[in-house]
């Protein structure tokens, strides 16, 4: 992997811009310029910087529920548009992801075909009521979080943990469940130490974030919904690596939904 790092065995400055473009073309609908390589270490590197591509997640999130206080919308009404916005600026990928994990589970036992059906791109009945499940969940939860600053800044937190979970989904050791693909090339990227130092910051901002938009007594709100994100991820991964032999594009695609899911749900109950 010759120029893939500097000397020190860290990635070098090019690898780290390009997994930043990588991290942005793969995880938002946002133009950027396209990566001028792509490999194990740049893929690594976007699934670690993966948290970078919610920001124009995050600006939408928030201004859209500043307009809806300040209008005075339904919670149904300002949960509903939240999650339109998300799936404009993600293209529905992850949703698609999901859709293609629960029916790949749901198909058979069997591996192979699990894979296959998977690989089909068709959305079946499994896949259609883990789409409808989860934007229910994530309407009905941003909506109840619009009403107050607390519940803004954990609706943000919750954003950006289930990008970080894309680091914990490719730790070395997580396998890949068929060669070629997103997943065959992510699978294994990243270090432990990397995504222990990630979520260590990211924990760090959500006790900020808790602390600064509620009472003192609440600090703790938001490292909850980033541990309910991480449950998530634990969930999608460990069964695919069970039933699946290994992770794939999909799995990562209903990772991050799941574990959105888990940490709105969460903190709506908190708020």
């Amino acid at each position: 992997m010759s120029g893939a790092t500097g000397g020190t065995g860290a990635p070098a400055s090019g690898t780290w811009t390009d997994g930043v473009r990588l991290a942005w073309g793969m995880l938002s609908a946002v133009p950027v310029p396209p990566p001028r390589r792509v490999d194990r270490p740049v893929a690594g590197v976007a699934m670690l910087v993966a948290p970078l591509a919610t920001l124009p997640l995050l600006a939408s999130w928030v201004g859209w529920a500043l307009v809806a206080r300040w209008a005075d919308a339904p919670s149904i009404v300002t949960g509903g548009v939240a999650v339109a916005l998300l799936v404009l600026l993600t293209r529905a990928m992850h949703q698609d992801g999901l859709a293609d994990y629960a029916d790949g589970l749901s198909s058979s036992y069997d591996r192979e075909r699990a894979l296959a059906v998977m690989k089909t791109g068709d959305v079946g009945p499994s896949g259609a009521t883990a789409i409808a499940l989860c934007l229910l969940l994530q309407a009905a939860s941003l909506g109840a979080l619009a009403a107050t600053w607390h519940g803004i800044a954990l609706g943000a937190v919750a954003l950006v943990v289930s990008r970080h979970v894309l680091a914990w989904g490719c730790l070395r050791g997580v396998p890949s469940a068929r060669p070629g693909g997103l997943g065959d090339m992510v699978a294994g990227s990243v270090a432990r130490w990397q995504a222990g130092a990630a979520l260590a910051v990211l924990s760090a901002l959500a006790v900020l974030a808790s602390w600064t938009s509620g009472p003192a007594s609440a600090w703790w709100h938001g490292p909850s919904c980033v541990a309910a994100g991480l449950v998530g991820c634990w969930l999608v991964v460990e069964r695919a690596v069970r039933r699946l032999g290994g992770i794939t594009g999909d799995v990562l695609g209903a990772a991050i939904e799941v574990s959105l899911t888990l940490a709105l749900v969460l903190a709506a109950i908190l708020v």
